[in-house]
């Protein structure tokens, strides 16, 4: 049977929300005045069937539940992702990759969903191209180690002992998180008091690659989002190098042009003098002092315009120079594909990405001693409310704790004091 027209028409203009009509339904309900009119009335304004709302009211009493139950949201890991990306975003590969690890796996349609849903939020998945390109890489940089580790054979033995001199190894090749020694500090880095840097996956990875192309004297393009740790990477990757080498970090000046570049290089370079008053005198200068092995770091290389890549072009293309070219910062990637002579010479492109899950209580606890007495729940709490595997953020909510553990002698670290932190940290929206 239908609605009354005056009634129909005033229904089908309103709606109103579960909690809204839950919350009326249960006050007229221990008003003892609940009929089943009501619930009719709020079926209708609620867009559900009475039997639906006999289940909501149910739920309010037994659960004390006015909202939906939350699911559980399907979410890729990172190398799900790295797996997506070398496919070159065929969501049916991750599909078959998933059913070959085993466990539980969700059906083809919910992943692509999710992959849809996560690039619609801005996840960024590279294109088929650059895939490719960083295959290639790979391939190029392996060939490189194998040919740096293939020294003169003896019985059919090579001489690995005389190829492990020729190509610098930094750091450690293990995958584990690893503190670095106690007091470590490393110069150029800013840590809270009793903090230490450690060793992640991306550190290893950085290191990785600069000592490939210091092998190779190449180039290096180190990028991510900021705050990740790029340039704290590339400083632990060069704080020990080996005997013969120098680091030379050149900052970039804000709007830089080739003469205020030149002159950056000049002055990182610590040559004695006054800067020449011409540029061809400065570019002989600068050659003649880039003549040893040399690691020359660029920070900050997205401020860079194309004029001033072409003078680090032409100073790394010099006969009589040998450097190895890291250029550093959030966005260098970009920048660097405005010369595509110089980007083809790149031989690594090493991206930061942020602090995976299962790396979050290994590396602050190891980060320091603070973290040591919080579980392991309440850390990954703690970066997925807030930290989101950025070391910057993670530096600053360190430094909050202690001042708020300082200051009041009955604090303790609960998460009511973390989420009165979270919003010094978090920018407002």
């Amino acid at each position: 049977m239908g609605e009354p027209g005056a009634w129909g028409e005033v229904a089908a203009g309103l709606r109103v929300s579960r909690p809204v009509l839950v919350a009326r339904l249960l006050e007229l309900d221990a008003a003892g005045a609940l009929t089943t009119a009501h619930v009719r009335a709020g079926a209708q304004v609620g867009g559900v069937n009475v039997r639906t709302v006999w289940r909501w009211l149910d739920a309010a009493r037994t659960e004390g539940r006015v909202e939906r139950r939350p699911r559980a949201r399907l979410e890729l890991s990172d190398q799900e992702w790295a797996v997506l990306a070398q496919a070159g975003g065929n969501v049916a590969v991750l599909h078959r990759h998933l059913k070959e690890a085993g466990g539980q796996v969700p059906s083809l349609a919910s992943l692509h969903r999710v992959v849809r849903r996560d690039l619609e939020a801005g996840r960024v998945l590279p294109d088929r191209a650059v895939v490719r390109r960083e295959r290639e890489e790979q391939r190029t940089r392996q060939a490189l180690t194998d040919l740096a580790l293939a020294g003169p054979r003896e019985g059919g033995t090579a001489r690995a002992a005389e190829a492990e001199v020729r190509l610098p190894r930094l750091v450690p090749t293990a995958s584990a998180v690893l503190p670095l020694e106690e007091g470590g500090a490393v110069t150029g880095v800013a840590l809270p008091a009793g903090a230490q840097l450690v060793r992640t996956s991306s550190v290893l990875a950085v290191a990785e690659v600069v000592g490939q192309a210091m092998a190779a004297e190449g180039a290096v393009c180190v990028f991510g989002d900021p705050g990740r740790g790029k340039t704290a990477a590339v400083r632990m990757a060069l704080h020990d190098v080996p005997v013969g080498w120098k680091v030379t970090w050149v900052a970039v000046p804000v709007r830089p042009s080739v003469a205020g570049m030149r002159r950056a290089v000049f002055d990182a370079l610590g040559l004695p003098g006054r800067f020449p008053h011409t540029s061809a005198l400065a570019d002989v200068a600068v050659a003649e002092a880039s003549g040893e092995a040399r690691v020359l770091v660029v920070d900050e290389a997205q401020r860079l315009p194309v004029p001033c890549l072409e003078y680090l072009q032409s100073l790394w293309d010099h006969p009589g120079t040998r450097i190895t070219l890291v250029m550093c910062g959030a966005g260098s990637e970009r920048a660097l594909s405005r010369l595509p002579q110089l980007a083809s010479r790149v031989g690594a492109w090493q991206e930061v990405r942020r602090l995976a899950a299962a790396e979050v209580a290994a590396a602050m606890t190891g980060f320091h001693p603070l973290w040591r007495t919080v579980p392991a729940s309440d850390l990954t709490w703690i970066d997925r409310s807030c930290g989101h595997g950025t070391f910057r953020t993670w530096a600053a909510l360190t430094a909050h704790l202690q001042n708020a553990l300082l200051t009041a002698s009955d604090a303790s670290v609960d998460r009511a004091l973390l989420r009165r932190l979270f919003q010094r940290v978090v920018p407002p929206l």
